[in-house]
């Protein structure tokens, strides 16, 4: 998390002012390691836990305020969205039973969150993105109340130029528009920390990029968005376009976006990376920085070199430095790996955790220098095909070799771990435990994702989608909480669902967007010809751009058939001459009730569903048959009982 007291800058001499005290940092960094004043010979470990709060319909509760002001410990913190929240662990020496003493601290904070969460009605979910989320969920109001937020906000949205457009194809589609840079609070992370030293930074990090792939193959839990069936790990692709400031007329240009994986190996050290990153990447945030780096120095103490650490708080790398200074005073260097999803358990992310520390470990026994074995495009591509395909991905690997995934990690990156953690003199209990969670998941293919996806196979097909997003968040949670990892899981069951209280909330949770819709100008025999084949009563129509021009329904065919026999002229008539051209719409988040007793007063038989003028999709009064039906049986359930 980055610091909250922070502004954005308008002002241009106050800006350039700030970036002198970015340049004055870097120059403090480059003499602390010249002289070498950053801790070396000491490994330690830390992780960065994000998490969703959700209220009893599986729904966002944005209630973190509440909930910081409840546990009200330091180790907790909050993110941009007011139904997100973040724990920090302690750092761990990397030795002995760190995984098991990380692993409990981590259940012991996720029990005071929960303990909190429950008086307040809601729950606490760890996973890579909430499957519950909407689009109406994203707005502003939902945004933490920080200042650091909104200035990050404004500044994006000022270096855009534009709104924020999303682009995502897997299984599915999803094409959407956004105004703020909200969309980002739909990722949750489980963040790792890797302490090394000035003089093997360059190597690790390099090793660190290599690593990468194989482990977000295996580490896969967020292939939903919006009910969309996307990549394997969709908070790669959604996170790097929720911050991405290039302009569409330069895409041509070789613009590295803020958040990316890197361009190519790190060659000297981690000065090549911030000196890179403040020469490529505007400065987006200022704030308050009262000490001279020199003058601390000069006392014999480690600055906190606040600026830079500002500025780099706001680029994103998925491997990204870390500069920071202990609770002795002693300044030291992490590398944080950003690439991991929150859940689908605690035992998942922290097996999770030691592969990856694992690798590190391993390569960097076996191999001085990185760059001799492998092409960085191979690297980045490993990444992409991971974060794509997970554990179907096709690897390259090092001296030429290829692998499947699964192959790679069962073959040679587990036993490579074994031995990395083995060097560290890591217990073997710790060892076997957790490297077992990821052959098992490796050998049955059992990911996140998968069970995300095969549990959406065996329900899509009998239910709404907001009754299958509501069943796969409330069968996390309940497989969540008894601790065991996800290859174990069974499939969720729309039983777990919640009935029709949780997923008939709002429009969203039920329309239908699979829809098909005609133009004013095509002929209304068309428009017949959809009815008899789709078995509709309602037509939308919509210009070129999908905004809603009007409306053809069944009624108005019968009418102008009671004409009398249609003619020749009669069948070439247009679309705009028997529709309603001033529809009675709904927005998503309208409530269902409100639908209810919109349809009743207008004496309308649907409703089309539109966000900013754009036909999103459409509810009849067949869809609250369904609805009626699940709340007679609730009720008689409940008489019988």
């Amino acid at each position: 998390m980055g610091a909250q007291d922070v502004q954005i800058e308008r002002d241009a001499e106050k800006l350039r002012a700030f970036t002198k005290l970015i340049l004055n940092d870097v120059r403090a960094l480059e003499h602390m390691l010249t002289n070498g004043c950053i801790e070396t010979g000491v490994r330690r470990i830390g992780v960065e836990q994000e998490m969703f709060l959700v209220d009893r319909h599986w729904r966002p509760a944005p209630i973190v305020d509440q909930i910081l002001k409840e546990i009200n410990d330091d180790h907790f913190t909050p993110e941009l969205a007011r139904f997100n929240l973040e724990c920090n662990s302690d750092p761990l020496i990397f030795t002995g039973r760190c995984f098991s003493q990380l692993e409990d601290q981590l259940n012991e904070m996720l029990a005071k969150a929960r303990t909190a969460a429950q008086r307040h009605n809601a729950h606490i979910i760890l996973t890579g993105i909430l499957p519950t989320l909407t689009k109406s969920d994203l707005g502003l109001e939902s945004m933490t109340p920080r200042p650091r937020y909104f200035a990050i906000n404004e500044a994006l949205t000022r270096l855009r130029g534009r709104d924020y457009e999303f682009y995502i194809k897997g299984i599915d589609e999803l094409h959407i528009k956004h105004e703020s840079v909200m969309l980002e609070s739909c990722n949750t992370s489980f963040q790792a920390h890797f302490q090394v030293g000035p003089d093997e930074f360059a190597n690790l990090y390099n090793i660190a990029m290599v690593a990468t792939g194989p482990v977000l193959a295996i580490s896969g839990n967020s292939p939903l968005l919006f009910g969309k069936r996307l990549w394997r790990e969709t908070r790669i692709a959604l996170f790097q376009q929720a911050v991405d400031t290039r302009n569409s007329q330069t895409h041509m240009r070789d613009l590295t976006p803020r958040v990316s994986f890197g361009s190519d190996w790190v060659n000297n050290g981690v000065l090549d990376i911030f000196q890179e990153d403040v020469a490529r990447f505007r400065t987006l945030l200022s704030g308050e920085v009262d000490e001279d780096p020199f003058a601390v120095l000069a006392r014999g103490q480690s600055p906190q070199l606040t600026a830079l650490r500002m500025h780099n708080s706001t680029v994103y790398r998925w491997n990204r430095p870390c500069y920071g200074v202990g609770p002795d005073g002693t300044a030291h260097l992490r590398i944080e790996n950003r690439v991991l999803p929150a859940g689908p358990s605690v035992a998942d992310e922290v097996a999770n955790a030691a592969l990856w520390f694992g690798i590190m470990s391993g390569l960097s026994l076996q191999y001085d220098d990185i760059r001799k074995h492998m092409r960085f495009e191979d690297v980045y591509g490993n990444f992409m095909a991971a974060a794509t395909h997970g554990i179907a991905a096709q690897f390259s690997w090092l001296n030429g070799a290829e692998f499947s995934a699964r192959d790679l990690l069962i073959d040679v990156l587990i036993p490579l771990a074994q031995e990395g953690l083995a060097a560290r003199d890591v217990e073997k209990d710790d060892i076997e435990r957790n490297l077992e969670i990821i052959r098992a998941r490796a050998e049955s293919g059992r990911t996140g994702s998968h069970w995300h996806l095969a549990s959406l196979a065996g329900m899509k097909e009998h239910s709404t989608k907001g009754e299958w997003l509501s069943a796969l968040t409330a069968a996390t949670l309940a497989r969540q909480q008894t601790g065991e990892p996800v290859h174990t899981w069974e499939l969720a069951t729309l039983e777990e669902a919640g009935g029709w209280q949780s997923n008939y909330q709002r429009v969203e949770q039920f329309m239908a967007t699979d829809l098909f819709t005609v133009n004013a100008e095509e002929l209304v025999d068309l428009v017949a010809a959809v009815m008899d084949w789709r078995h509709v009563r309602h037509v939308p129509v919509e210009d070129d751009d999908h905004h809603l021009v009007g409306i053809v329904s069944h009624r108005s065919l019968l009418r102008l058939l009671a004409r009398g026999a249609p003619g020749e002229g009669d069948r070439s008539l247009p679309v705009s001459q028997i529709m309603n051209p001033n529809p009675i719409t709904v927005m998503p988040s309208t409530t269902t009730l409100e639908a209810i007793q919109l349809m009743a007063t207008e004496k309308v038989g649907c409703l089309p569903v539109v966000d900013d003028g754009k036909l999103v999709g459409i509810i009849t009064e067949f869809d609250f048959l369904h609805v009626a039906r699940e709340l007679l049986e609730h009720q008689l359930r409940d008489t019988d009982e």
